[in-house]
C-alpha cells in the first residue's frame, strides 16, 4: 500500500537545474520525516535533504547546502528537491524516504538517476 515514486531525472548540464518528485502514497505525511538521499557509483549513499517529522523543519547536507531545496505540496501528496547550480559531483541515483516513528525500517523509491555532464 505504500509507495514512493520518484520522477524528473534526467541529463543536465553543469550549472542547470533540475526538479525531482516523489509521489506518495499510502500513509499520511502527518508525522512523516520525508528525505531525499543520493548514491554516486562507489560512494554511500548520503542524505541530501529532510523535512521535519513536523513542524515543517528542513536541514540539508553540507554539499548541497544553498543550491537545493526540499519542498511539498500536500494537495498533491507529493515531495519535492529543486536543484540548482548542479555540479558533474552531483551525480547520482537520488531516492526518496519516508519514515514514521513507529515503521521498524523506512519506506524507499526506486530511484531517480541525475547525471550532470557535459
Amino acid at each position: 500500500q505504500v509507495q514512493l515514486v520518484e520522477s524528473g531525472g534526467g541529463l543536465v548540464q553543469p550549472g542547470g537545474s533540475l526538479r525531482l518528485s516523489c509521489a506518495a502514497s499510502g500513509f499520511t505525511f502527518s508525522s512523516t520525516a520525508m528525505s531525499w538521499y543520493r548514491q554516486a557509483p562507489g560512494k554511500e549513499r548520503e542524505l541530501v535533504a529532510t523535512m521535519g517529522m513536523t513542524g515543517g523543519s528542513t536541514n540539508y547536507g553540507d554539499s548541497v547546502k544553498g543550491r537545493f531545496t526540499i519542498s511539498s505540496d500536500n494537495t498533491k501528496n507529493t515531495v519535492y528537491l529543486q536543484m540548482n547550480s548542479l555540479k558533474p559531483e552531483d551525480t547520482a541515483v537520488y531516492y526518496c524516504n519516508a519514515k514514521k516513528s513507529w515503521w521498524r525500517t523506512p519506506y524507499w523509491g526506486k530511484g531517480t538517476l541525475v547525471t550532470v555532464s557535459l
